[in-house]
C-alpha cells in the first residue's frame, strides 16, 4: 500500500483506520449511535487486531483496561451516555494510569439525533482528571488517534478521544499509512499502581496530579493546538467540528484551534487573547473552555450570545457574531417526519395488545421506545438502558401491588443483557411482583443490527454460544417465564392477563426476529375494498403501510408491506388477504 494513497472516509471509519495504523491490538465496545461504525470498521483489520461487542460499556472499558495493563494498545468505544455506564472504571483507571496506551472513544450527540440527553463528555473528563483530544475532520480523526496513544503512554494517562455526531457521520479525505507494529510492553506486577485500595489510591492521586501538570505544560507546544493569525479584530478559540463552522463563517478571523481541549494551554490562550481586539469562544454544548478562560481573568464572549443547546452551524455563527440576517432556503422547510416503527416490526403487535388492555409500560432504550407515540401510546417512561425493570420495581415499592396490575416493563434483548439482567435480579431478590416483557428481536436493532451475547455470533462473524434468555431468567429465580411469537396476539393477550395477575415476578419473552434481518422477498397483504367495513380495526396498530382510500376503505401499500399478518389477524370480515411474493 502506498503511503500517499488518499481515500474518502467517514469520521468513524477514519478512527478505525487510525487505530489500525497506531498498532492497536484490542478494542471492545457496545453499539451506540453515533459511535457504532468505529467497531464495525475495525473488523476489516481483524488479522492485526481483536475487536468485540461487549454486553455494556462498563465491560468494554474494563476489557480495554485489562489489555492495557497487559502491555498492548487498547481502546473502548461508546457514545456519550455509554460513558456514564463506563464511568466507574474510567475514574479509577485515571488513578492507575496505563501500561499500553489506552483510549476511550466517546461520541457526543449535540442536537439529540439519537440520544436521551446532550451531555458534554468534556465535563466528565475534567471530573475524572483525564485528558481529552478532539479532532475537526476525518484526517485529524485518524492522526489524533496515534497522538492519543503516544500521549497516553508518555504521560501514563488514559485519554478520552471526543467526537460528535457531525464528525462521526461526515466524510473527509484521509491519507492512508502503514500500520506501526508496537512491541508489547512487558507486564510488571505493581500492587501500588494497579490495586486501588485507599492507601494506594492516595499515592496515585498525587501522581496523576503531577502527570496532569506535565500534560498542561506539554499542551503549550503540542502541534494539535495551533494559532492561525489573520485579521486581529476578531479572535476565536474553538475546537472540533465548530472549527469548521468558524472557518466558513469568519474566514478572515484569527483562530486558536484546540486539538487538546483538556487540559488547556493557558499561556497560549493568554498570548492569543492579548493579540486580538475581541475574543469569542465557540464551543457546542457546555461552556467548558469558556469558564476556564474567564476564570483566568481573560475577557471573552461565549454563552452570553451562543446557545448551550444543540448543534452549531456556519449560518448561526454569522448571525450571532456578524449580526447578518441569513435567508433560509425554502426547500429546507419540509414537513417533519416523526420516527415510527417499521412495517412488520414485531414490537407493534406487542404494543397493540398492551394498548388494547389499557396497560402502562415502563420503557427502555431501543426501537421499542417508539411505543410512546400515537396511535399506540403505551410507553410512559424512558430513562436509560435497563431502567424499565428497575423503575417498574420502584413504582411497586412506592405504590403497592394493586397499583401495578396495569403496568409492565418492556425491554429489548440486547438492552436486557446490557443492564436489564441486574434489574431483574433485584426484582426477584426484593420480592417484587411485576411483569417484564423482553422484546427479543434477535439483534441490536436501533443502532443498525449488531450482534450481541444472545445472537450466537461475534463482531468478527464467528459462531459462539448464544445466551439462553429464558434459561437465564429462570436461573436467577423467575418462576414464571413464557416465550411467545409477538404476532400471536391472542396468545400474547392471554399471557399478559395471566402474568400481570400473579403476585410474583413474571417474564414474557416475545421472540420474533426484526423484519429487516431477512432480506429475502416477502409475501404481502392486499385489502379488498368491497369487503372492507370501514371499522378501522386494522388501523389501530399504526402500520405505515396501511392507509385509507377516498371512500374510507383500507388500502395496503404493497411496496411497504412485509407480510407480518397483523392486519389480517385484526380484520373480522375477510377484507385482507395474503398475496405471495411475485403474485399479482
Amino acid at each position: 500500500m502506498s503511503d500517499t494513497k488518499k481515500v474518502i472516509m467517514l469520521g468513524n471509519e477514519a478512527i478505525a483506520r487510525g487505530a489500525y495504523e497506531a498498532g492497536v491490538k484490542v478494542s471492545s465496545a457496545y453499539p451506540g449511535t453515533p459511535s457504532t461504525e468505529i467497531s464495525e470498521n475495525l473488523v476489516q483489520y481483524k488479522e492485526d487486531l481483536y475487536a468485540e461487542w461487549a454486553p455494556n460499556e462498563k465491560v468494554a472499558a474494563e476489557t480495554a483496561i485489562g489489555a492495557s495493563i497487559s502491555g498492548v494498545r487498547a481502546m473502548a468505544c461508546m457514545k456519550h451516555v455509554g460513558l456514564n455506564v463506563a464511568s466507574d472504571p474510567l475514574y479509577t483507571v485515571s488513578y492507575m494510569g496505563v501500561n499500553g496506551g489506552l483510549l476511550f472513544m466517546v461520541a457526543d450527540d449535540p442536537g439529540l439525533y439519537s440520544s436521551q440527553n446532550e451531555q458534554d463528555t468534556r465535563m466528565i473528563a475534567r471530573a475524572a482528571k483525564v485528558p481529552v483530544l478532539e479532532p475537526s475532520d476525518s484526517e485529524e480523526a485518524k492522526e489524533f488517534v496515534k497522538i492519543g496513544f503516544e500521549l497516553s503512554e508518555q504521560y501514563d494517562r488514559p485519554v478520552i478521544f471526543r467526537i460528535t455526531t457531525r464528525l462521526a457521520h461526515s466524510q473527509g479525505l484521509v491519507e492512508l499509512k502503514e500500520r506501526i507494529e508496537i512491541p508489547d510492553k512487558p507486564y510488571e506486577k505493581n500492587i501500588r499502581k494497579n490495586v486501588m485500595m485507599p492507601g494506594n489510591a492516595k499515592y496515585r492521586h498525587v501522581e496523576i496530579e503531577k502527570r496532569n501538570r506535565e500534560l498542561k505544560a506539554a499542551a503549550e507546544t503540542l502541534a494539535i493546538n495551533r494559532v492561525e493569525l489573520r485579521d486581529l479584530k476578531i479572535g476565536v478559540i474553538t475546537s472540533g467540528i465548530p472549527y469548521q463552522y468558524v472557518r466558513e463563517a469568519l474566514p478572515e478571523a484569527s483562530v486558536l484551534k484546540l486539538g487538546m481541549v483538556h487540559p488547556l494551554p493557558e499561556q497560549t490562550i493568554r498570548d492569543f487573547a492579548s493579540r486580538v481586539e475581541t475574543l469569542y469562544i465557540v464551543e457546542e454544548l457546555d461552556p467548558v473552555i469558556e469558564e476556564q478562560v474567564k476564570s483566568w481573568g481573560i475577557p471573552a464572549i461565549g454563552k452570553e450570545i451562543f446557545t448551550i443547546q444543540g448543534e452549531y452551524s456556519a449560518n448561526m455563527i454569522r448571525k450571532t457574531i456578524l449580526r447578518e440576517e441569513i435567508a433560509m432556503d425554502s426547500a429546507a422547510d419540509v414537513p417533519q417526519r416523526p420516527p415510527i416503527l417499521c412495517p412488520g416490526c414485531p414490537h407493534r403487535s406487542v404494543f397493540y395488545v398492551l394498548n388494547k388492555l389499557k396497560m402502562h409500560a415502563a420503557g427502555d432504550i431501543g426501537c421499542y421506545t417508539l411505543g410512546a407515540v400515537a396511535p399506540l401510546s403505551v410507553v410512559d417512561t424512558t430513562i436509560c438502558m435497563g431502567a424499565s425493570i428497575s423503575s417498574l420495581h420502584g413504582m411497586e415499592k412506592a405504590k403497592g401491588r394493586d397499583y401495578m396490575k396495569n403496568w409492565v416493563a418492556v425491554i429489548g434483548d440486547s438492552t436486557f443483557l446490557h443492564t436489564g439482567v441486574n434489574s431483574l435480579m433485584n426484582m426477584v431478590y426484593n420480592q417484587a411482583t411485576g411483569t417484564v416483557l423482553i422484546l427479543d428481536n434477535s439483534t441490536t436493532g436501533m443502532t443498525g443490527h449488531q450482534d450481541h451475547a444472545a445472537t450466537g455470533k461475534t463482531l468478527q462473524g464467528k459462531p459462539t454460544y448464544a445466551i439462553d434468555i429464558p434459561g437465564l431468567c429462570k436461573a436467577i429465580g423467575v418462576a414464571n417465564v413464557q416465550v411467545i411469537n409477538a404476532f400471536d396476539i391472542e396468545a400474547l393477550e392471554k399471557a399478559i392477563r395471566e402474568e400481570t395477575a400473579k403476585d410474583e415476578v413474571s417474564v414474557i419473552i416475545t421472540r420474533t426476529p426484526c423484519v429487516l434481518l431477512d432480506k429475502s422477498p416477502k409475501p404481502v397483504y392486499l385489502a379488498d375494498p368491497n369487503k372492507c367495513k370501514k371499522c378501522g380495526m386494522c388501523m389501530k396498530p399504526g402500520c405505515p403501510a396501511m392507509t385509507r382510500n377516498a371512500d374510507n376503505t383500507i388500502r395496503i401499500d404493497d411496496t411497504m408491506c412485509t407480510g407480518c399478518g397483523l392486519c389480517e389477524s385484526l380484520c373480522k370480515f375477510g377484507a385482507i388477504r395474503l398475496i405471495k411474493a411475485g403474485e399479482q
